[in-house]
């Protein structure tokens, strides 16, 4: 039944800000990983679904590769490294306005031979033409690159080639998912994302990195089609709660009147969010309040 059906996992892997999640939910059709001008915005392995006419293309959304300077940094750089792990090739992003950087050839370099690598040239509707052709030269000298594809992630500009190269490196075999679902994640988990992504929008620069979401409370009335969804904004200093907060509270209002409306649209009905803010020193240095945020070493740990 499936002789002729494609079916295969890519690890969607990059440096930090070239625009992983832009694409993976340009792919996807769905909002499944958060977006941000702000690096380090993904922290999790994600997975995104993609359904098509005779294949399944599972996509995980890993953090941007940087250098860990905490625990919840291992963990996102674990979550890259089991991210890689056996899946039927790698798309890598790169950032063309910011060139090949020497992370970026280091890991082209390296890659394992086990995964093909496709290389995504992304936010090329924002570099000349030049700019664009030393870039293609540059990867063009790295050996064993199965396929380099300019494309734009926020236009949604050239994907379907992009598409059709990955589609070429999936085996044959049955779905591994339903055809109607387009992510794994659970619809509380997606909310603290959509929270956080909010969050870092309209927070100053100096906090968002100390920036946690907790979700406290996620039920439906049995009354009414409303869902009520209550959350804590974790950060790890009492001056980083004042300007969560803001002047009269104008700050964390906004955060939950811009999140409220992409929370309805991800349960389909009227929710009620209510929203605080929590001071928890060093949190990314803690073990026990990093599980309960979701960041788990053990989830993501070498087998």
């Amino acid at each position: 039944m499936y002789e002729n059906f494609k079916c295969g996992f890519i690890c969607v892997a990059g440096l930090a800000n070239a625009g992983k999640s832009t694409l993976v939910n340009a792919l996807v059709g769905e909002k499944v990983s958060i977006v941000s001008w702000r690096p380090q915005t993904t922290r999790n392995k994600l997975l995104g679904i993609l359904n098509g006419d005779g294949f399944q293309m599972i996509l995980i959304d890993t953090p941007g590769i940087h250098e860990a300077r905490n625990k919840l940094g291992q963990y996102m750089m674990q979550s890259v490294k089991s991210g890689l792990k056996d899946v039927d090739a790698v798309l890598y992003v790169i950032d063309a306005s910011k060139g090949l950087s020497k992370e970026d050839y280091a890991f082209l370099s390296e890659a394992p031979s086990s995964a093909p690598v496709v290389v995504a040239l992304n936010k090329q509707d924002a570099v000349t033409r030049e700019t664009l052709f030393s870039c293609l030269e540059k990867l063009n000298g790295i050996e064993g690159l199965k396929a380099i594809v300019p494309i734009s992630a926020k236009k949604e500009e050239n994907l379907q080639p992009l598409m059709d190269e990955l589609i070429a490196l999936m085996p044959c075999g049955a779905p591994m998912y339903p055809a109607d679902e387009y992510t794994v994640s659970s619809l509380r988990f997606m909310a603290a994302e959509i929270i956080r992504e909010k969050a870092l929008y309209l927070l100053d620069k100096e906090v968002p990195y100390g920036i946690g979401v907790d979700i406290t409370q996620f039920s439906e009335r049995k009354t009414k089609p409303i869902c009520d969804i209550s959350a804590d904004i974790i950060c790890e200093k009492q001056s980083h709660k004042a300007i969560v907060i803001g002047k009269d509270g104008e700050t964390i209002k906004k955060i939950a009147t811009s999140a409220r409306k992409d929370l309805e649209k991800l349960v389909g009905e009227q929710v009620f969010l209510t929203l605080y803010a929590r001071v928890k020193n060093e949190w990314r240095n803690n073990d026990f309040i990093m599980r309960e945020l979701g960041y788990d070493l053990k989830d993501v740990k070498d087998d």
